[in-house]
């Protein structure tokens, strides 16, 4: 079976692999499995260690998760003040570009021009050929000469649409395979920093100059570590022919339309994950068990045996107790086993996580219960920004610690426990406040956004209005009300727990109000009502 389509992979190792290096006792003496829930639906990918679940990746059947397609678009709009531009790639949402992600015959003028030294465009800063090195000093076009307002334009999804943003989408291409993945628009060849031997990595990239036959870009992924010239050359072909279908493809289609599509999630694990971050699969599907095994037998034969058909009539997520891990990983109040706690707070632009002692009263002073807390709170937060797959700028406010070889602990065990994660992470020292900043690479939505949705009755505020505060809007809107009618008596209908407290604590507020209009108020308590929601009827006794 052949597949002609690969995935724009889970971690950064396919560009730059800048992905930070784990450490060496853990990954020798640590298990790793993929266990893996497919159903028509939907499909889970959970990633274990040591029994634990670490990752989670979901794929349902909409447009959430399309990192590593590429489409056919139309340039919609140009936004030189942004230096953006949205492209229509048949979504309900424009994707956008930035102008270092557009690629074009334009912008190959320019680099002409510059590296000839021959005279530049009105407005182009003058440059001289020994400063094109130096990225700050060098002239960088704008998009609106690059692309322009219905140019059709080849683009790849860097980044799903994560609420109201559009996907990113950029003009540099490229194609993951098992063991390369291959860059057209780029010259560039990259070893993946995880392999660390000095003559392997020289092998390695002597192989893929010696074999490429086009100008293209490669980075040799952790996967091809002293794998033969055969399979290189191999690979090589199959995503040069690759890469020759989509170009055919983007002459004959329309704009817009979907040239490539990734692989399906559990196809994507087991290229990406298997061996080289779990050393084994279990999934629960029949089908996709022998797609599995076909993908295997056509490009790693020797991984079979480390796959597995879960038979079992229990659920596999149930049988590996991951349910209730991923339920807890949904809550903004997580448990700490001293009996502190965090709290994660999402915020329209960044997260912010809250540390608090809450029960733990420690055993000898404030400053050893504090840092005690901190520390077990480290572990939590770097354990819980990777299982959620929290991306963006992270914001962590600790317990104030005055010890500053404490305060640099903390930092320092903050920094070895993102180790682990195979996303990119930046993080700052501690601030004089006790704030750590931090920034994750985000790819897709996290797992909060996959799995849940704004409140439809505060409408995702996190907060209602309190039933006193209820009952005093109610208060004035019959005052309103009443002013406007002649009839004798008026009629409210409110949810019970408001009727309740009108006819308990707040009562005093009718009886008040029926002597200040001269009218008979009567409630009724309807189930049916939110709690904020309440109407007030007209009615005339017999």
């Amino acid at each position: 079976m052949v597949f002609d389509m690969f995935w724009h992979q889970f971690d950064a190792d396919n560009h730059a692999c800048s992905r930070p290096n784990l450490i060496g006792k853990k990954r020798e003496v640590m298990h790793r499995k993929l266990v893996i829930n497919e159903a028509l639906h939907e499909t889970r990918v959970a990633l274990l260690e040591d029994g634990n679940i670490v990752e989670l990746f979901i794929e349902r059947g909409d447009e959430s998760d399309i990192a590593g397609n590429i489409y056919k678009g139309r340039v919609q709009r140009v936004l030189p003040g942004i230096q953006a531009a949205f492209i229509d790639i048949g979504l309900n949402q424009a994707a956008f570009i930035y102008v270092d992600d557009v690629l074009g015959e334009r912008f190959e003028e320019f680099e002409q021009l510059l590296n000839n030294d021959e005279e530049l465009p009105e407005d182009t800063p003058e440059a001289k050929p020994d400063e094109l090195p130096d990225t700050e000093n060098r002239y960088t076009p704008h998009i609106e000469d690059l692309i322009t307002e219905g140019q059709e334009i080849m683009v790849q999804v860097a980044k799903s649409p994560i609420g109201t943003k559009g996907a990113r989408v950029t003009s540099h291409i490229s194609l993951p395979g098992r063991f390369l993945v291959l860059m057209p628009t780029s010259n560039h060849i990259g070893i993946s920093r995880r392999i660390e031997d000095l003559s392997e990595r020289n092998r390695l990239k002597d192989i893929v100059v010696n074999l490429r036959r086009e100008p293209f870009g490669y980075i040799v992924r952790t996967a091809a570590e002293n794998i033969s010239d055969e399979k290189m050359a191999s690979e090589m072909t199959f995503l040069s022919n690759l890469w020759a279908n989509i170009q055919q493809k983007n002459k004959r289609a329309p704009a817009p339309s979907l040239l490539h599509q990734e692989l399906g999630l559990s196809l994507r694990a087991v290229r990406d994950l298997l061996i080289n971050e779990a050393e084994s699969l279990v999934i629960d599907s029949r089908d996709g068990h022998e797609k599995i095994l076909n993908f295997l037998d056509t490009y790693m034969p020797s991984l079979k045996g480390n796959v597995e058909l879960h038979q079992s009539i229990e659920p596999i997520f149930d049988a590996y107790t991951l349910e209730g891990d991923i339920s807890r990983a949904v809550k903004k109040k997580v448990w700490l086993k001293s009996g502190g706690y965090i709290v994660i707070e999402h915020t329209e632009a960044l997260v912010a996580i809250d540390v608090n002692t809450g029960r733990y009263v420690g055993k000898h002073n404030l400053e050893e219960t504090i840092l005690k807390t901190n520390l077990e709170a480290v572990r939590e937060i770097a354990y819980q920004v990777r299982l959620r797959d929290i991306g963006g700028i992270i914001i962590i406010d600790f317990i104030d610690m005055q010890k500053k070889s404490n305060q640099e602990k903390v930092f320092h065990e903050l920094k070895e426990a993102c180790n682990k994660d195979r996303s990119k992470t930046h993080i700052l020292p501690m601030s004089e406040m006790g704030l750590i900043q931090m920034t994750r690479k985000r790819n897709k939505k996290p797992l909060s956004r996959m799995l849940c949705e704004p409140c439809h009755y505060c409408e995702g505020e996190g907060y209602l209005i309190s039933k006193q505060s209820i009952c005093y809007n109610i208060y004035r809107d019959l005052l309103r009300e009443s002013q406007d009618t002649a009839c004798s008596r008026l009629t409210l209908k409110v949810n019970p727990k408001i009727a309740e407290l009108l006819h308990g604590e707040e009562s005093r507020l009718i009886v008040d109000l029926e002597k200040t209009i001269g009218k008979q108020i009567v409630i009724y308590p309807n189930p049916s009502y939110h709690i904020e929601e309440f109407e007030i009827f007209e009615s005339f006794q017999n």
